[in-house]
């Protein structure tokens, strides 16, 4: 496993959309994809994928909004594909993979791009924090966030406990969950948890159906293509009420993700019918982690179990997002209610300046690959909104 590859193959690209390497970015090498850069001078949008995604997950948006005339850079995030960061262990130091450091990450490649500010940052999945965070600590920096599938909970509130004067998170996780979670019958296991542990990257990486199968059931199982994605809000934080989210969030306590995501294995002529996902696009995915394994992306959700990030967060306790923000999302994604209470916190709280909350028909959770030019569309009016 290491970064130290080329980059990949322009014949893999659509038209307009190129890659290349950022070297010195916060230590390591980034690899970009880039559309609209040919003109100097254009605003700058920033595209932060999610788990397990790519820069390449954001191929049908560039161009598009390249086209709208703005210079579009989508990295692979730390951890993942061609960026630095994927050569890690389970052993591996788990700070870089932080989310403040991968914010440093964001801002140091808008520096090395030239660029002094960002018309706007957007994330999605596990990008959607990074992005929320990048527009908390830096508002002049980004001038606008688009959160996308995974809603921002916010920084920790500003609220003393027993005199004390520490900060508590906004919205703290249920005490003894993952203990409730595996009296259910059948028993049950969160996946950030799963994720979080030593097996996880080798039950994905050597999957028995191989990395390019376990992928095309993983993005089958959470789009809207899955008949059984009709998400609703969720009553709290219990986990009689977590239990109702599909086994990819909520997975049986004996299985790994590789035998969840099989069992929903698309048949072949749903696959050869996947616009979205054709089969050579599905191999880039593949190709990818069958390089460099899962490990670099699990990172980031060990350092988010481990409570290690309690103290560098309360440095942000009371602030809020207050560029102008909103939220797209697939109507069919089970992300926008699985911390349940996480979008309305999002919308009423943790952003000041919010313009509304996006429902996209007809997509999942790869709202961004599923439905690429409605996505597009959203993002460009948004951003004819807030100027």
């Amino acid at each position: 496993m290491t970064s130290e590859v080329g980059l990949l193959d322009a014949s893999l690209l659509p038209e307009g959309v190129r890659a290349r390497f950022v070297e010195g970015v916060n230590g390591i090498r980034v690899h970009v994809l880039e559309a609209g850069g040919e003109q100097p001078g254009r605003p700058l949008i920033v595209l932060l994928h999610g788990f397990p995604d790519l820069a390449y997950g954001w191929r049908g948006v560039m161009p598009l909004l390249a086209a709208a005339g703005y210079y579009v850079v989508a990295p692979d995030v730390r951890g993942f594909g061609r960026s630095g960061g994927t050569e890690a262990v389970y052993e591996t130091e788990l700070a870089p993979y932080s989310t403040l450091n991968k914010v440093r990450d964001v801002v140091g490649l808008v520096g090395a791009l030239g660029y002094s500010s960002v018309a706007a940052v957007v994330g999605h999945d596990s990008g959607s924090p990074i992005a929320g965070w990048c527009a908390l600590v830096r508002p002049d920096v980004f001038r606008s966030v688009v959160l996308m599938s995974a809603p921002f909970g916010g920084a920790p509130a500003l609220v003393a406990e027993s005199g004390s004067g520490r900060a508590r998170d906004a919205a703290p996780r249920a005490s003894g969950l993952d203990a409730e979670l595996a009296k259910l019958m059948p028993a049950r296991k969160h996946y950030q948890a799963y994720y979080s542990t030593r097996e996880a990257n080798e039950n994905m990486w050597r999957a028995p159906q191989g990395v390019h199968a376990f992928l095309r059931a993983y993005f089958h199982f959470k789009s809207a293509d899955w008949a059984g994605n009709q998400p609703h809000v969720l009553e709290g934080v219990t986990a009689v009420e977590l239990g109702k989210l599909p086994t990819y969030y909520v997975m049986a306590l004996d299985e790994g993700m590789a035998e969840t995501v099989a069992a929903e294995m698309p048949s072949g002529a749903a696959i050869a019918g996947c616009e979205w996902l054709p089969e050579d696009e599905l191999a880039v995915f593949s190709g990818e982690y069958e390089r460099t394994g899962f490990q670099g992306g699990l990172q980031g959700y060990r350092w988010g179990t481990s409570g290690l990030g309690g103290a560098e967060m309360s440095l942000f306790a009371g602030r809020t997002i207050d560029v102008p923000s909103c939220f797209v999302s697939g109507a069919s994604d089970w992300g926008n209610y699985q911390s349940p209470g996480g979008l309305e916190r999002m919308r009423d709280n943790a952003c000041t300046d919010f313009r509304g909350v996006h429902f996209i028909e007809g997509a999942g959770h790869w709202v961004q690959q599923e439905q690429a030019e409605v996505v597009s569309a959203a993002i460009l009016e948004f951003l004819g909104e807030v100027g």
